[in-house]
């Protein structure tokens, strides 16, 4: 059986985690949390890849190139505004866990909207950097388990 190939999609302003609003984010940098997530799935026998942009666009042109099983996604604030990502997570047929480092729902009332949410294979929120390794402890379960991919999902999507 081959490694499973995890995308670690991040949006915008999460290039600023450790400085922007700690208090909220946390203080481990991006480059930090990165370096914690490669040695978790490295532990767990996975393959993991970062991409982080601030810019929708190539967000969306990653996803299109389909070269990883599944992702965990972190969009930032495109959560509450992006359908455009939505769509391209739906139109690539790959499972995603959704990860938030503070707890949207508890925050502003404009970030309780979230298009992500029912399409994902789970959320994982107000967890901060640990919320990434819940994700990958999630995708080895249900790697070893062969039940890698989001409900409903068929070779339609």
């Amino acid at each position: 059986m081959s490694r499973v190939r995890v995308l670690v999609l991040e949006g915008p302003n999460l290039n600023l985690v450790g400085t922007r609003e700690p208090e909220i984010y946390g203080h481990e940098t991006l480059d930090q949390i990165h370096a914690g997530i490669a040695r978790r799935a490295i532990e767990l026998g996975l393959d993991v890849e970062f991409f982080q942009s601030n810019h929708e666009g190539a967000l969306i042109d990653r996803l299109h190139a389909r070269d990883f099983d599944v992702a965990i996604v972190n969009a930032g604030g495109l959560t509450h505004t992006s359908v455009s990502l939505r769509d391209a997570l739906l139109a690539v047929e790959r499972p995603f866990i959704e990860v938030h480092l503070s707890d949207p729902s508890r925050r502003e009332p404009f970030r309780h909207v979230n298009y992500l949410h029912d399409i994902a294979l789970e959320s994982i929120v107000g967890q901060g950097a640990r919320g990434y390794h819940l994700a990958l402890e999630s995708i080895a379960r249900r790697a070893a388990a062969g039940t890698l991919r989001r409900e409903g999902m068929g070779a339609g999507g």
